[in-house]
């Protein structure tokens, strides 16, 4: 393979006017050209005069010893989920709580290895979870079983479809072409920041479910594990509850993945309980930030471009000098902010963007690091109360009806109750209430994001903008709790393997789903 890297386009492509330009360059024979394929494409947006997009691609060619002057590389396959030596047989099929990213792709990893699992999820299938959602919108009328939190696909499903990830491992890869085997856009095999955007991963989950189900798999939806029994140490059977049909059933199995979701609270109590050995956790809470998109993408970009640039993006990080972080998580240009409260009389907030991102606002969410030592006691559990206690008071200051408290960013930096919009709108449906947001933060939050908004506001001119709108209260971040596991990713319960982002192994689709396919291939072997 040749590997073309660093490659300047200043202007709109086909993939075909691409190729041409770049084999002209580099003086390629079209004719020895069999394959070729874009690895990567970014956008350098760091000197405004200088915009441009940079791409890398490979070439498999006839005549390798022709181009001697070009990088060599030697193609690399991303690691398949099907073993080359599983024999694995079981007594009873293996059980997944949860159908986000980590359990939806053990279950791919086991359907592949011929293994038949059982899919447990209190939520409703993704489709039907869809009206749920839109009915909370639309009338405050919440599912405390089927939200932005629970059901099929996960919390990241109705957020941006984000596939960025810090972590380096093989399987990425093999998730991206997971995706695009069930109906993703293959530009996120090589674009440096890829999404699939909500509206597409509504029908990616139903693919997989419809896939793993043909194959032997098994789903039970509005079904929750309430118990399970131990002998020898080792796992011998889960008791699930049908939410509909009030009908309680009994599972034999050995083999157990706990891919359960950073906030499933009753779950975590039910474990906690039965003796799992749990640590708190750091997490980080705070509100979201909207913009005007044309405002971010002005910043960033600059308005010069002739190029149809996507929506702009940001990430951002503040170090205060009280120890404290300040930073920029889940930005969803052209977005919404969303109403994902899982439990009565609480507001929570995330954020979403369909796959075009063409919404007028852009939104972030804006955090504040804790830890356990902000905790009001040492219960390993200590991190939801912590939690609870700002999503309440949020629902209070929202006036008790499921609006959102929010407030504009010059009057929180004054301290001062909102009174009028600016030129920035909500998106939080079903509503929204001027609030003081001071008034509910804990000081160290709202000090450290104040120091952190004008902060931003160097680095992307126009983010402390008065008119920007801060919708409260974002808790749900990451996971408040830790369950530990040893090297072969079991419990202190032999059989039993906490995965994903709910048990603090992940930090996003990405690194769920990886965590899922470890687990899964940890079981096969």
């Amino acid at each position: 393979m040749l590997k073309l890297s660093n490659i300047k386009i200043y202007e709109e492509l086909s993939d075909v006017e691409l190729l041409h330009k770049i084999i002209n360059k580099y003086n390629i024979k079209e004719s020895d050209i069999i394959n070729w394929h874009i690895t990567k494409k970014s956008i350098d947006a760091r000197k405004k005069d200088d915009l441009h997009y940079t791409y890398t691609i490979e070439l498999e060619v006839k005549n390798e010893k022709s181009y001697p002057k070009i990088e060599k590389t030697n193609k690399v396959e991303a690691p398949i989920l099907k073993l080359e030596n599983s024999k694995s047989k079981f007594e009873y099929s293996p059980i997944i709580i949860g159908a986000g990213p980590a359990g939806l792709f053990a279950a791919l990893t086991f359907i592949e290895n011929g293994i038949t699992p059982i899919i447990i999820e209190q939520g409703k299938k993704v489709e039907d979870r869809e009206k749920d959602i839109q009915n909370f919108m639309n009338n405050g009328i919440l599912n405390i079983n089927s939200n932005i939190q629970f059901g099929e696909g996960g919390a990241g499903t109705f957020s941006d479809g984000k596939l960025t990830t810090g972590i380096h491992s093989s399987y990425c890869r093999t998730v991206l072409n997971q995706f695009v085997k069930f109906g993703a856009p293959e530009q996120i095999l090589y674009l440096q920041k890829p999404h699939i955007g909500t509206d597409n991963l509504i029908n990616i989950i139903r693919n997989m479910r419809n896939y793993i189900i043909n194959h032997g798999g098994k789903f039970y939806f509005n079904t929750k594990m309430i118990d399970f029994s131990i002998k020898n140490k080792h796992l011998n059977s889960i008791t699930v509850k049908n939410l509909i049909t009030d009908k309680i059933e009994e599972f034999r199995t050995n083999h157990l993945i706990l891919a359960i979701g950073h906030s499933s609270r009753d779950t975590f109590k039910l474990i906690s309980e039965k003796g799992l050995l749990i640590e708190p956790k750091n997490f980080s809470v705070g509100v979201r930030i909207e913009h005007l998109q044309s405002m971010i993408n002005n910043s960033q970009y600059g308005v010069q471009s002739k190029l149809k640039l996507p929506p702009a993006e940001y990430k951002l990080t503040y170090h205060s000098p009280s120890g404290r972080s300040c930073y920029t998580f889940c930005m969803c240009p052209g977005g919404t902010v969303m109403a994902s409260s899982s439990e009565e009389n609480t507001i929570v907030t995330n954020g979403m963007s369909k796959f075009k991102r063409d919404g007028v606002n852009a939104n972030s969410a804006l955090l504040v690091n804790v830890t356990p030592d902000d905790f009001s006691s040492t219960s390993p559990l200590s991190g939801i109360d912590f939690q609870k206690d700002l999503e309440e008071k949020a629902f209070i200051l929202g006036g008790s009806n499921y609006n959102a408290p929010i407030q504009k960013v010059s009057d929180f930096l004054n301290d001062k109750l909102s009174e009028y919009l600016g030129n920035v709108i909500p998106t939080y449906m079903p509503g929204t209430t001027f609030a003081n947001l001071n008034t509910i933060l804990p000081k160290f939050v709202s000090d450290t994001l104040k120091e952190g908004i004008l902060y931003f506001d160097t680095k992307i001119k126009g983010f402390a903008n008065p008119d920007s709108i801060l919708t409260g209260v974002e808790t749900r971040s990451s996971s408040p709790i830790k369950i530990l596991r040893n090297q072969e990713l079991e419990s202190n319960i032999l059989g039993i393997y906490p995965c994903g982002e709910g048990a603090g192994y992940a930090g996003g689709i990405m690194s769920a789903a990886v965590d899922g396919i470890k687990c899964a291939i940890m079981i096969c072997k």
